[in-house]
């Protein structure tokens, strides 16, 4: 697990700045991308444990960054266009840049939130963004928990 510091920096140096560039920037959603960080890899694994899809420290499937572009993105050109402009180079394979362009990898954590029909809470509640990762980013089929959420969340920050 990531220390303080190591979260700090990641949100300091990844997440709020490429939130800003692609212009969806709030505290809340700085805030509910460092918990997805920490409560799906730790800040350390660009990899699924046992050998699953999920890549990145966002650990997003391949098959979700795939449908987030043919039914989000194709009909968002701005927005599009903005997230292909976090990739190292426009040719560049869109999985190896999840896996380890961890910029490219927040945009698009970003938007998969945007899909999201609810607002997001507000920054400072752990425990509703706990929620909402579970609804929205792990979903019902997925093997995390609230708790899991707070409890990664509290093991770098405190309770």
């Amino acid at each position: 697990m990531a220390t303080a510091q190591q979260a700090s920096e990641f949100r300091n140096s990844v997440i709020k700045p490429t939130l800003l560039k692609i212009g969806l920037w709030t505290p809340a959603a700085e805030e509910l991308l460092l918990g997805t960080a920490l409560k799906e890899s730790g800040l350390q694994f660009r990899r699924q444990i046992g050998g699953g899809p999920a890549r990145g420290l966002f650990q997003m499937e391949p098959a979700t960054h795939d449908d987030i572009w043919k039914n989000f993105l194709k009909y968002r050109a701005k927005l599009a266009d903005q997230i292909l402009g976090l990739r190292a180079s426009p040719g560049a394979d869109a999985i190896q840049e999840l896996t380890d362009n961890d910029v490219y990898a927040a945009g698009m954590a970003r938007v998969h939130y945007l899909r999201a029909p609810a607002a997001l809470p507000a920054a400072g509640n752990v425990q509703a963004m706990a929620a909402y990762w579970k609804q929205h980013y792990n979903t019902v089929l997925g093997a995390g928990t609230v708790q899991g959420y707070v409890d990664a969340w509290n093991a770098v920050f405190g309770a």
